[in-house]
């Protein structure tokens, strides 16, 4: 009875146990919820001054896909809405999004039109910035330290570079690693570079990978895989400690990796609909940024079934959104007590 005991004691503290080996996902909460009406939510960005700039995709499910323009929902830095931009020109597909440090411009990926445009911020006007062309599938917008724009190619596998004020593109990176034949049918995604510029990481949805580029002289390296099992990589940025942090947006989740790919969190989760039609938590999340403490998150809510007919495990959940929001998540890392010696 004593070994029993003794034994039933060792199992309950094995038990007790188990949570300091498993991640601390720090919950992510709501930070804004788009306008009535408004199409769901893909890029993000922050300007100078912490207002936030949300792109509209315009892919809710056939037959609601949208024929207005696109539109940027712009907020303060607490979430209060400022107002919405109809993007003249721009096809209802709007992509990716940044603020150009070098030249505040406020550019934004016309996944529809195969354009980058310039826009106004206070009136939504715009001007094409690049013309990359119809066949192409641009997402995501970086910048590097000399105010250089690179849009990644989802469909043709390729992250193209302009100078800071645009013009013609160069394909400044072509390498099967960015091309897919997975699911979601998107290669290049996310961008971003490590903080001294050496390297250019690039999410690879349908691989589930993030590639990384050397830099070196402003031309790329040889591509390489940093990781993979990032289930549906979107979204990348990188923080002050060269983590780099990528959505999931197949697990509804963001996965931070260490500069030699191991995983160090995995944050936030899917909550369920809130009684106004709203996700919690993330929901096929996309595109992120850094904001004063948080990490904001957009949620496509992206019905793959409804769009491409490929049926997944949010599948049935997306088609009972009918209001868009974007997330927030504290952007301070839980400790993860599973290393060694701990």
């Amino acid at each position: 009875m004593k070994r029993l005991f003794a034994l039933s004691v060792l199992l309950s503290l094995a038990l007790v146990s188990l949570p300091s080996i498993a991640w601390i996902r720090s919950p992510a909460t709501t930070f804004a919820t788009l306008p009535a009406g408004a199409m769901p939510p893909e890029g993000i960005a922050v300007d100078a001054s912490g207002n936030v700039y949300v792109s509209t995709f315009g892919f809710p499910e056939p037959p609601e896909v949208s024929t207005d323009p696109g539109r940027i929902v712009v907020f303060n830095s607490h979430g209060k809405l400022l107002r919405q931009l109809i993007v003249t020109g721009a096809s209802p597909h709007l992509l990716g999004l940044g603020v150009n440090p070098s030249t505040q411009a406020l550019l934004v990926a016309d996944f529809g039109a195969g354009k980058v445009l310039s826009v106004n911020p206070l009136s939504g006007a715009s001007q094409v910035f690049t013309d990359i062309g119809p066949t192409s599938g641009l997402n995501a917008l970086t910048f590097d330290s000399a105010g250089n724009v690179y849009v990644s190619d989802s469909f043709q596998g390729i992250v193209w570079r302009t100078g800071p004020l645009g013009g013609a593109a160069v394909a400044w990176a072509t390498d099967p690693l960015l091309a897919t034949t997975g699911v979601p049918p998107f290669g290049a995604n996310g961008l971003a570079f490590n903080s001294d510029g050496t390297l250019l990481y690039v999410a690879n949805t349908g691989s589930d990978s993030v590639v990384k580029i050397p830099v070196s002289g402003g031309a790329a390296g040889a591509a390489s895989v940093l990781a993979y099992s990032i289930n549906g990589a979107d979204g990348v940025a990188v923080d002050a400690s060269d983590n780099i942090w990528v959505v999931a947006n197949q697990s509804d989740e963001i996965v931070v990796l260490d500069p030699t790919g191991k995983a160090i969190a995995k944050l936030g989760d899917f909550d369920g609909i809130d009684a106004k039609g709203a996700a919690r938590g993330l929901l096929f999340p996309a595109s992120l940024v850094f904001s004063g403490e948080s990490v904001l998150v957009t949620n496509l809510v992206l019905d793959l079934e409804k769009v491409f007919g490929l049926p997944t495990v949010d599948s049935q959940w997306a088609a009972q959104v009918t209001r868009y929001t974007v997330s927030k998540i504290n952007r301070h890392l839980p400790p993860f007590r599973g290393s060694k010696g701990e």
